[in-house]
């Protein structure tokens, strides 16, 4: 099962950006667990300066965008 983890203080981006991510896990079908970072010292421990930022099994993907839901997959892919 893969980690995603959307880390930022809660704002309407981090939200775009983890509906987008289940999206993406619903579409490819895949088992994922899509879990909200907001505690700024657990953010701070992935080197995260600008959110939201994407995590894919703890390795930092995105970081100040808000992905699509077809980049996203393509991330779930590899």
């Amino acid at each position: 099962m893969k980690l995603v983890q959307v880390l930022g203080p809660g704002c309407a981006r981090c939200a775009k950006m983890a509906e987008h991510a289940q999206a993406a896990i619903d579409a490819l079908g895949i088992e994922a667990e899509v879990e909200k970072v907001t505690d700024i010292n657990e953010i701070m421990e992935f080197d995260v300066m600008m959110t939201p930022a994407l995590a894919i099994d703890d390795e930092i993907k995105v970081v100040g965008k808000v992905p699509s839901v077809e980049e996203i997959k393509q991330l779930l892919a590899q």
